[in-house]
């Protein structure tokens, strides 16, 4: 518990100055755009080919396991969004992506490596270089379909490709695949370079997603999050575990791959709903209902899995 806490509260920490900076009127509205287009446009992309290009190996079951969930998950509740809450294609392809994208960089790399060593972090690599471009890259490509629904095939196609293409993290994601796969060296200046820019990530999109909580209200969006924080703190695990039984997973994945699986939704979501300016409100609020409550979730699951693991 003390570990997960440890990590926890400066998350909260850092949303909390977010929203007092907004709500204080120490910046403004314009100023936490452009600290929102500085995360998603280069800090974060910069820490994720950073992450993508450094030297792992094994992990595979664990990577098929965690994205493998996480994708069926994703369809399923686009599908019930869609049929069931009546959102129209874009909405419901955002609230999947808040169900199903967790807070892997900024909680899951702490707590990974503090509850299970070293042994997890092969594991934990792969999923995090799949989990983006499968996950953010689906939800983009969802996205751009249902904001250009009504156009031509061909527009359609266009616009998808479009929107992909001007998406630098999921570029960035590409481009730390292609570079690993071809075994291409980073010189250690742009590796620093990047590690320094990267490193400005986590934080500020954290309090990013606190100036934007400023002006929601969570009571007029509790349904939604509930229904967030539901799936991703315990479906989507359960799920995953399913995958993992089913494949054989050893020990050490299994347990990565679930406690993966069992992040609260990470901020990329919001970042990603508030640059589409689709289901921001509910995304923000699933971050913090989530991110509150897996303190007892997570505590709960790496204890259990402490206790099974050799």
């Amino acid at each position: 518990m003390s570990v997960i806490l440890e990590v926890v509260a400066p998350v909260f920490a850092l949303i909390a100055l977010g929203y007092l900076a907004i709500r204080r009127r120490f910046i403004d509205e314009a100023a936490l755009k452009g600290m929102t287009l500085f995360v998603f446009g280069l800090a974060a992309p910069a820490l994720l080919f950073a992450g993508g290009t450094r030297p792992h190996e094994g992990g595979g079951g664990a990577a098929v396991a965690q994205i493998g969930g996480s994708v069926l998950v994703y369809f399923a509740v686009v599908l019930l969004a869609r049929r069931v809450m009546r959102q129209s294609p874009a909405e419901a392809a955002l609230f999947g992506l808040s169900c199903v994208f967790g807070n892997s960089v900024m909680m899951g790399v702490p707590i990974i490596v503090a509850a299970y060593g070293e042994a997890g972090v092969p594991p934990m690599l792969a999923i995090l270089a799949l989990q983006t471009i499968a996950l953010l890259g689906l939800a983009t490509v969802m996205t751009e379909i249902g904001l250009n629904a009504a156009a031509p095939w061909k527009q359609l196609i266009r616009a998808t490709l479009t929107g992909i293409g001007r998406n630098p993290v999921v570029l960035a994601v590409i481009a730390a695949l292609l570079w690993s796969a071809l075994s291409l060296p980073v010189p250690a200046v742009a590796r620093r370079t990047l590690e320094f820019l990267g490193g400005a990530a986590p934080p500020l999109a954290l309090f990013c997603l606190g100036g934007g909580l400023a002006g929601m209200s969570a009571a007029a969006m509790w349904k939604e999050t509930l229904g967030i924080t539901f799936v991703k703190l315990l479906l989507l695990p359960a799920v995953v575990a399913a995958i993992g039984i089913a494949i054989g997973l050893p020990p050490i994945d299994m347990a990565v791959a679930v406690t993966m699986a069992a992040m609260p939704t990470g901020a990329n979501a919001f970042i990603l709903a508030r640059r589409y300016a689709t289901g921001a409100d509910q995304s923000g609020s699933a971050v913090v209902v989530s991110t509150a409550l897996s303190v007892l979730t997570l505590s709960v699951l790496i204890a259990w899995f402490r206790e099974m693991l050799p």
